[in-house]
């Protein structure tokens, strides 16, 4: 497998057949020119013994991960799970190598966040981080990684550090897209709870369940990379992770708690307003059943009446009397009004 890599950054797409989007080789923070599979990648940094690989795969299966899988020795575990892709956000330690899943997140662009199907759309990156490689696999459109490798191949004093830089900025990147999609979020929950607390409001519980349902998808990529990056930071990760590298580490496990927190802060609110908009709902319920039963009671009156005078009986009060009907009437109609004018004074009408 070649991939003519040349100076541009990764493509966003593979091709059908090459799950392989980018592969280079660098010495010195410096990207080597040229063509290069990932087998004579690895070759060429074996035989000048410094420096490391770095290959950026597409949504590979088993059968094209494998000559990677075999050139590098990585674990069948691992492998399975960066094929498969939807995993946790995890951090796994082997003998010669870490693997890290990120779940990235984009904002959707929407009208309204009571009207949009979707807001937050997910994606994975696993990274295999050996001593002289880097692997880099991608599930989802939106996280390309193009962009970081360009940017980094423009400060080749950082990739003199190791492939455990590519790490660091992988994670700082995913991070830095949590923020973003936070700050979008922020508005769309502002527009929610001002539609909940107005007057005259058409949000229902199946807008309000569609906002919580995205920040939990939100929730589930940011509150479980926590851990594997206070591992990183605090150096459990032995010689992988140059300890001149903790410190950046710890920078991106602040950004990641800060976003953490107002998740948390976020879910507390959207689950507050659910129970305002549940209260709402039973109010309105109530109040219409107070309508409902108060018509039905002023009418029960003249169905009452009208029922007693509609029995074929001889002998009935006023039955013969010339003013019988216009009294009964207007001793309907007032029963009427003084049952409209109670309900009207109690607020049931």
């Amino acid at each position: 497998m070649t991939t003519p890599v040349g100076d541009s950054p990764e493509v966003t797409a593979p091709t059908e057949r090459d799950p392989v989007l980018a592969c280079g080789v660098y010495v010195d923070g410096m990207r080597i020119p040229g063509e290069w599979s990932p087998t004579r990648a690895a070759a060429e940094v074996r035989s000048r013994g410094e420096g490391f690989v770095w290959i950026g795969l597409f949504a590979p299966d088993a059968e094209q991960i494998r000559d990677v899988t075999e050139e590098f020795g990585l674990h069948e575990l691992a492998v399975e799970d960066a094929v498969h892709a939807h995993q946790r956000p995890k951090l796994e330690q082997y003998p010669d190598n870490l693997f890290a899943v990120f779940k990235t997140v984009r904002y959707v662009e929407h009208d309204s966040p009571t009207t949009a199907n979707e807001i937050v759309e997910s994606g994975e990156i696993m990274v295999f981080l050996g001593r002289d490689y880097v692997i880099t696999v991608r599930h989802g459109n939106h996280s390309s990684l193009g962009h970081l490798r360009k940017d980094l191949e423009q400060e080749p004093e950082r990739l003199t550090a190791g492939p455990a830089v590519v790490l660091h900025a992988i994670a700082d990147r995913v991070v830095d897209g949590y923020l973003e999609v936070v700050e979008a979020f922020e508005a769309d929950i502002d527009l929610v709870e001002n539609a909940v607390f107005a007057l005259r409001s058409d949000i229902g519980v199946e807008q309000m369940y569609l906002v919580k349902r995205e920040l939990m998808e939100l929730r589930r990529a940011v509150m479980p990379l926590i851990s594997p990056l206070r591992k990183l930071s605090e150096g459990h990760c032995g010689a992988l992770v140059p300890d001149t590298l903790r410190s950046y580490f710890r920078n991106v496990n602040d950004h990641l708690t800060t976003v953490a927190e107002r998740v948390v802060s976020f879910d507390e609110l959207i689950t507050t307003l659910v129970d305002a908009t549940l209260a709402k709902v039973s109010l309105q319920q109530n109040n219409d059943m107070r309508k409902i039963s108060s018509w039905v009671a002023i009418i029960a009156v003249p169905t009452m009446i009208v029922g007693v005078y509609g029995m074929n009986f001889d002998y009935m009060p006023e039955l013969k009397w010339k003013y019988g009907y216009p009294m009964i009437l207007s001793i309907t109609l007032a029963a009427c009004l003084m049952l409209y004018r109670l309900f009207k004074r109690n607020r049931w009408l």
